[in-house]
Formats: structure tokens, sequence, C-alpha cells
């Protein structure tokens, strides 16, 4: 019986080393990579503001949190406002997150001053590969359910089986919903941006 219970003692002490080891690699593999994720997460936030602004060069003159309080819940949103070397406003790329089929789907989206749809990509996403995944490209202007150039103070964006004005990603009705929902809420983001002065919304931070 004694010898029964050294080994259990021993087994539970090996199991403890093992763990508090692992522990410790982990911590060292986190601390090594954090950098280089960092660096590379804001060259692709760099890049797609970039990208979703129509491709032009431009620096981004100020970055504001906006909050807003939807559905009961409050809800942020990095606005950042670009302008050109002129120091002129081309409008603002705004981040914006809701969940989607499988998880969060974050969307960068880019206005000029008017509030109209320069272009959108999507930054983080857990949709279904070959169905929900699709909205980086179905949407873009030589997508089948294109936004590009349209307004959503003015024009309905929401899928077609809800009544709007947009298809939807064949047989991915939530992804899609989930994505102009997006969109929308960037817009209510943007509408809440002062992006011809600089100025700070009531609601920023």
């Amino acid at each position: 019986m004694k010898k029964l219970e050294s080994s259990i003692t021993n087994m539970i002490i090996a199991l403890v080393g093992v763990a508090v080891i692992m522990g410790f690699i982990l911590a060292y593999v986190n601390t090594v990579t954090a950098g280089p994720i960092a660096v590379q997460n804001e060259k692709t936030l760099s890049d797609g503001i970039k990208a979703v602004m129509g491709g032009v060069d431009l620096t981004v003159a100020e970055d504001v949190t906006v909050t807003q309080n939807i559905d009961g819940k409050d809800a942020t949103f990095v606005v950042h406002k670009a302008v050109d070397k002129s120091n002129n406003p081309l409008g603002v790329a705004i981040e914006s997150t809701t969940g989607g089929f499988g998880g969060d789907l974050k969307v960068l989206v880019g206005f000029d001053p008017e509030g109209n749809i320069l272009g959108y990509t999507i930054l983080q996403h857990s949709e279904t590969p070959g169905l929900g995944a699709k909205a980086g490209n179905w949407f873009q202007a030589d997508g089948k359910g294109c936004i590009i150039g349209k307004n959503p103070g003015k024009d309905n964006l929401t899928v077609s089986k809800d009544g709007g004005d947009v298809d939807a990603i064949t047989a991915s009705t939530i992804t899609s919903r989930a994505f102009l929902k997006a969109v929308n809420q960037a817009y209510g983001a943007y509408s809440g941006t002062d992006v011809n002065t600089g100025a700070t919304p009531q609601n920023a931070k």
C-alpha cells in the first residue's frame, strides 16, 4: 500500500513539475513573439487604412476612440482621421466589430467627408471558409453585393431578404447581416466625428 501511495505522490510531483516548466516556456514564447505580432498588426492596420481610403498617399492625423450605446450595450469604435500631403481632410477609416456566425467580425470601413463608402477590409473573422469568408470580396466594387460609393445615411444597407438594397452572400445570410451591421455602426461613429476640423466629439476619448 505504501508503495502505491509513493507512486501517486511521485506522479503528482512530476505532473506539477511539468506544468510549471511548460508555464515558463509558454510565458517566454509569449514574451518573444508579442513584439513581432504587435508590429505585424500595426502594419496590417496601416495598409488597411490606405486601402479603404482609396489607396491614396495619406497621413493619419488623429486616432479617436468613440463609444456609443447600441442595443443597451457600449460599443467601441476607433476612428482614424486621414489627411493628404496638404493636410486636407480625406475622410476617416473606422474599425467596427460585430458578432458573426463563428465569432467576432471586425471590419475597417473608409468614408469620405460626405459619408460615402470609399472601401473596406476585413481585419478579423471566424466565419466558415468558402462561405462567410467571402465577405472580403463580396461587397467590393466588383462584387455581387457592392456597397462601394454608397452612403449608409441615404441607402438601405441591409440584405434584400430584410428589405434592403444589398444582395447577401450565397448561403451566408447571417454573416452578411453581421457585416452590414458593422458597416452601418461604423457610419454611426462617423456621424459623431467632425472629419473636417478634427474636433473630438463629446462621446469620444
